[in-house]
């Protein structure tokens, strides 16, 4: 294959502008599918992800296009995710490309995960081909979009292409320009082989299949290869790359080319994303530079109703870690729950995510706890450890000192709402930073935020402040100190491990009040009276009762004498405190959901 001939680009944006569509109408143009395989979302093979309108995993397919100048080249393209908290896809796919294609919603305007792809598109010196999409709806501004793009971002106006990937405008221009400005891939097909692993996926009867990017070099089927930082060795059974969104086997990939082998690789473990592959015959002497390492920001344990499914659950989280590689776990144990995992991740919606593709994909029924960001704990002895479970929190005699992780915030709002944003963002224990004024309409303001402050619905208020408009970024700062304490939930004076969190101590007394009514509402009544009280160490900061379910002993009993009535309701209020001593009180899985949103 003539190298010249290849483009590999990825589509970025926002979450919810168009890139999925853009990528759908981008298949039909090139003939890629046949009409009756296309339907909307076509590179969403997840069920999840059709079902909520949104990309979760980069998806690469294979494309052919004849060009105008009647040369036919082949298009590598990857369509990511928009949702900050699936940015680590984002920068898989764009390692393993030459250029990206930038879409920004006509009526939404430039938001805050666009400047964020952007700057990350701009660190790997991808060729950026910015597109405004959605033209075709009624009262949009393309001036004010065109002015944001040229005045934040910096692109000549005339570099700019309008579309509408619903109706199909500018599908054309964009595959044009995408063959005139971005570059073929770099990289020396004679070299000793160097391939980046950007993906994988478990089958359960060809084992694991290896997605890479060739940058230097040759890989063959039979080569006999070495997975340089893991120092494995294996034998490529068979190399393809995914033509029509199908796996389509052929002899040999060369530098610049996408594509997967097969080399009867059974365990998960064995495949880290960003490791280097070579021949063994004529290894390369250094590996490639990989993908930067993204640390978890949310932890919570993740726990099998049925204790017999713990094996079940490790042998999914495995094979999840495959194609997941920001979600972390390590096995712990819970008094309430038995044994189970404590699992990291980059947001709440990415912990949703991972939990509904644990139930749906591996048929599991799983209990999630509070989600706690990690901690940083100096002990009285110099000894600092991490804290990313309420259990872990050492004794108040014992710490010296507790320091929360902070994000540095980037929020781009109308101007109209900057007051109420920032008064938001203060009610959060927010540090303003800076603002700017990147147009008439709109403002960029940054706060020094703690991340447990904003990790649960401070984007949706963000979203209703704004009337839709507002849109929010992070990034990790540091460690500062902050008054933390642990809030424990007893009921019926037992302590439930499940609902424990650590909070700042000035909105300990709310969150205890708000955690416990919402209990009381959630928890169905018993034959006995519940009582929920939220404790700081010994201390009790608020109670609530839920009421016995009402039977009346005593409905049989017609006339006669009144003792007999009072020994009836003596034993069943004897019985009711026995219950209260040794009964279980069942709370369902909503409890533990509901109460994230506190």
């Amino acid at each position: 294959m003539d190298k010249s001939l290849i483009r590999n680009f990825s589509i970025i944006a926002h979450i919810d502008h168009g890139k999925s569509t853009l990528a759908d109408r981008i298949l039909d143009k090139t003939a890629t599918l046949d009409k009756r395989q296309i339907r909307e979302q076509i590179l969403d093979d997840m069920e999840l992800e059709r079902e909520r309108g949104i990309t979760i995993k980069a998806s690469a397919v294979r494309i052919k296009y004849k060009a105008h100048d009647s040369r036919t080249y082949i298009f590598n393209l990857i369509d990511t995710p928009g949702h900050v908290d699936f940015t680590y896809e984002v920068s898989k796919s764009i390692a393993a490309c030459e250029g990206a294609l930038l879409i920004v919603d006509a009526s939404q305007g430039i938001e805050a995960q666009t400047v964020a792809n952007f700057y990350l598109a701009r660190e790997h010196n991808l060729t950026v081909i910015p597109i405004i999409n959605k033209i075709d709806l009624p009262s949009i501004d393309l001036v004010e979009v065109k002015k944001q793009l040229v005045d934040i971002l910096r692109f000549e106006e005339d570099e700019i292409i309008l579309a509408s990937a619903k109706t199909g405008t500018g599908i054309d221009e964009i595959l044009e320009r995408i063959v005139k400005v971005i570059s073929p891939p770099h990289g020396d097909p004679d070299a000793n082989l160097q391939a980046l692993i950007f993906d994988s996926v478990f089958d359960v009867y060809r084992g694991v299949i290896v997605y890479v990017k060739v940058v230097n070099g040759k890989i063959r089927k039979g080569d006999k290869i070495t997975i340089m930082q893991a120092k494995l060795d294996y034998k490529i059974e068979e190399l393809g790359v995914i033509e029509d969104l199908k796996p389509s086997p052929v002899d040999e990939l060369i530098a610049g080319e996408v594509g997967y082998f097969i080399a009867n690789i059974k365990s998960a473990n064995n495949i880290t994303v960003g490791d280097t592959i070579t021949t063994v015959e004529n290894p390369a002497k250094l590996t490639l530079s990989g993908y930067k390492e993204i640390k978890p920001l949310v932890f919570c344990g993740i726990y099998p109703v049925n204790s017999a499914d713990f094996s079940n659950l490790r042998v999914a989280m495995e094979k999840l870690k495959l194609s997941d590689a920001s979600f972390v776990y390590e096995p712990e144990g819970s008094i309430s729950f038995g044994h189970g995992f404590r699992c990291g991740f980059l947001g709440l919606l990415h912990m949703e995510i991972v939990q509904e593709r644990l139930e749906r994909e591996h048929k599991l029924n799983l209990i999630i706890t509070t989600p706690n960001v990690a901690y940083s704990v100096k002990k009285k002895n110099g000894k600092i450890i991490k804290v990313d479970n309420p259990a872990k929190l050492p004794e108040p005699p014992e710490i010296e000192e507790v320091e929360e992780p902070y994000v540095k915030t980037f929020m781009l709002i109308p101007t109209e709402s900057l007051n109420s944003v920032c008064e938001m963002a203060k009610d959060r224990r927010g540090i303003y930073d800076t603002s700017e004024y990147l147009s008439d309409s709109k403002v960029r303001v940054t706060f020094d935020m703690p991340l447990s402050e904003i990790i649960v619905d401070f984007y949706d208020k963000i979203k209703s402040a704004t009337r839709g408009y507002g849109s929010l970024d992070y990034e990790f700062e540091g460690y500062f100190p902050a008054k933390i304490v642990k809030l424990d939930i007893l009921i019926n004076k037992k302590i439930c491990d499940a609902f424990s969190l650590l909070v700042h101590k000035d909105k300990a007394q709310l969150k205890a009040r708000a955690l416990v009514a919402k209990l009381r509402e959630l928890i169905p009544r018993q034959l006995f009276e519940v009582s929920i009280q939220a404790s700081i160490g010994s201390q009790i900061i608020a109670s609530e009762k839920i009421r016995s379910v009402g039977k009346s002993v005593t409905s049989k009993c017609y006339g006669g004498d009144i003792t007999r009535k009072n020994k009836l309701r003596e034993k069943q209020r004897a019985g009711k405190k026995r219950m209260k001593q040794f009964g279980s009180v069942e709370i369902p899985q909503e409890a533990f959901l509901a109460v994230l949103k506190i």
